[in-house]
């Protein structure tokens, strides 16, 4: 389970001294934590995921922001590190070229449907059927490109 996962990767840390590491994880055990406890039992790995996808997507966000006010390179340099940390918790997910392969079998589908939106669904079903993991955003790139 991704919580025992991170409870050993704490551990570890704490034996290299790897204070980044450490506390990036600590906090994500945290708020894993917290929302099992909002919903009043614990979380499948799937929701634990999508707890630390959210931490991704908000340091994400901090580092586009930084770097778009020309921000320290060190509290960028900080927050890329721990997002990292935080990625490596999670499944690779496939690269807009893998996923372009990935949909061969259904491209004509993709291609008949009536809109951009009916076609990613075409996509995204078949993925998921087939255990992909994917962002939503590289398959809609993917989808325009196959549609034009």
């Amino acid at each position: 389970m991704l919580i025992d996962e991170i409870q050993t990767r704490v551990k570890q840390a704490m034996r290299e001294k790897n204070t980044l590491e450490r506390d990036v994880l600590r906090v994500a055990l945290g708020d894993i934590q917290s929302e099992a406890a909002r919903r009043g039992g614990e979380l499948s790995d799937g929701d634990a995921q999508k707890v630390v996808r959210k931490m991704v997507k908000s340091l994400q966000e901090t580092i586009d922001i930084l770097d778009s006010r020309g921000g320290e390179d060190a509290a960028i340099d900080k927050a890329r590190a721990e997002r990292a940390v935080l990625e490596s918790l999670l499944p690779q997910t496939l690269s807009p070229d893998q996923i372009e392969a990935a949909l061969a079998p259904v491209a004509d589908a993709v291609k008949a449907a009536g809109n951009d939106g009916q076609a990613t669904g075409i996509a995204m079903k078949h993925l998921k059927a087939t255990g992909a993991q994917v962002d939503g955003k590289d398959v809609a790139a993917v989808v325009g490109k196959i549609r034009r």
